[in-house]
């Protein structure tokens, strides 16, 4: 076992659950929560910061390289040592957010601060890669999956709470497009780990999804 304790990686298409997942099960572990998404998220919102919103732009490789990301001890999303957790939410920095990750200067940049905060262990990461390349010898990989329609649900009752207004229709197009991206983009696509364990949260509660996934971690932990 790692210094700290496991790694264990979540990955999964977008709104499958995998952030609130990993970060129930890392408070549950006493482990740190790093939700890689964000990290992407983080930098979309940077870029826009920037008013640069075309993934071509040829500032993006040197916003990429000075950008600094980090986050709090809670698992919140620090750009440039402000918390922008919430912002971070919006629809269109998601959609920016998958358009600039096709990048291979952003992914790199991301992935070496992702190794580098989670390399000790007693981490949970979540995202869409970590099992297959930020972390292929993660103790633990899980891959979550749901019906785009459950997954629109979703995301359109946690953006509603944020007081985010959002047509429901519209965000399940958006995560099918997404989808279609994060599978199909050369650079680190969207795909299973074959030694990943599948889950479909389809027809679960965000409890009973975390207590499948608690019950894996502890039983990798002996």
């Amino acid at each position: 076992m790692r210094q700290n304790g496991i790694i264990v990686a979540i990955d999964g298409p977008t709104a499958s659950g995998k952030s609130t997942t990993a970060k129930l099960l890392a408070k549950k572990l006493g482990y740190l929560h790093i939700n890689t998404g964000a990290m992407y998220r983080a930098f979309a919102l940077y870029c826009k910061q920037w008013d640069v919103t075309n993934p071509d732009d040829g500032q993006v490789a040197s916003l990429a390289e000075r950008v600094y990301i980090d986050f709090d001890e809670a698992g919140n999303i620090l750009l440039e040592g402000k918390d922008v957790t919430d912002e971070v939410q919006a629809p269109e920095i998601a959609v920016l957010a998958s358009q600039f990750s096709t990048r291979a200067e952003v992914r790199e940049k991301m992935v070496t601060l992702q190794q580098e905060i989670g390399n000790e262990g007693g981490v949970v990461l979540d995202g869409r890669d970590i099992g297959t390349v930020v972390f292929p010898d993660a103790e633990l990989k899980v891959f979550l999956v749901a019906s785009a329609e459950a997954r629109a649900e979703r995301r359109f009752n946690e953006l509603s709470t944020k007081g985010i207004k959002v047509d429901i229709a519209t965000l399940t197009k958006e995560i099918e497009d997404r989808d279609k991206r994060d599978s199909e983009r050369k650079l680190s696509p969207l795909r299973k780990a074959e030694d990943a364990i599948e889950l479909d949260t389809t027809s679960l509660g965000i409890e009973e999804q975390v207590e499948k996934v608690v019950v894996l971690a502890r039983k990798n932990l002996g």
